[in-house]
C-alpha cells in the first residue's frame, strides 16, 4: 500500500459512523506520510459540508493523524497563539484517492496556555443513539479522550513547544 509522500496535495474525508460523508477538506500539503502518521499544513482551503455548503479556512493550519490513535489534531496559527482542535475519530486509513476517518464528534478545544475544554457531549450522545455506536467504540472514545488530555498536559506530540511552529516553517517551503 502507498502513502501520500512529503509535498503531495491531498483531500481529507470525514464521515459519520453511518459510512455517509460528514466534510471535505479539499486541498492539505503532506509534510510527513509515513504508515503510522500523516502531517499536513494547509491555508485558506475550501471545505465542502455534506450539505453541499462551501467556507474557506481563516488562518494556516498544522493537520496530525495517527493510524493507531482514535482522535486526529489540527493546530491552528493564529495573531494570538495557537488554538487546538481534537476530533474524537477513528484512526486514519488512505486509500489513494484521500486520507479518510469517521468523525465521533466528541471534540477537544485547546488554548495557547494548554487549557482545554470537551465539547459535543451532547452531539456525541444523540448520535450514539441514532447511529447505534457499539459499547467498544464508546469505552475506546472515552480512553482517547483521557489519552488526548494527557497529552496536552504533558506537552505531548503536537503540543509539544515548537512542534507547530516547525511543521509550519517546513509547509512554507512547498507555497508558490
Amino acid at each position: 500500500m502507498s502513502f501520500p509522500a512529503e509535498g503531495d496535495q491531498i483531500q481529507i474525508h470525514s464521515y459519520k459512523h453511518n459510512g455517509l460523508i460528514h466534510r471535505v477538506w479539499e486541498e492539505t500539503t503532506v509534510l510527513k506520510g509515513t504508515q503510522n502518521t500523516v502531517i499536513g499544513g494547509n491555508d485558506r482551503t475550501i471545505v465542502t459540508e455534506s450539505d453541499g455548503r462551501t467556507w474557506i479556512t481563516r488562518e494556516p493550519a498544522i493537520c496530525f493523524f495517527h493510524a493507531k490513535y482514535w482522535f486526529n489534531i489540527i493546530g491552528m496559527i493564529r495573531h494570538d497563539g495557537i488554538y487546538y482542535y481534537c476530533n474524537l475519530s477513528s484512526p486514519f486509513v488512505w486509500d489513494d484517492e484521500a486520507l479518510k476517518y469517521i468523525d465521533y464528534d466528541l471534540d477537544v478545544k485547546v488554548f495557547p496556555d494548554m487549557t482545554y475544554i470537551l465539547l459535543d457531549e451532547d452531539e456525541y450522545e444523540v448520535h450514539r443513539k441514532q447511529m447505534n455506536y457499539p459499547d467498544v467504540i464508546d469505552r475506546i472514545l472515552k480512553n482517547n479522550v483521557e489519552r488526548l488530555t494527557s497529552w496536552v498536559q504533558q506537552r505531548k506530540g503536537p503540543f509539544a513547544p515548537d512542534f507547530i511552529e516547525t511543521w509550519y516553517e517546513r509547509y512554507l517551503t512547498y507555497r508558490k
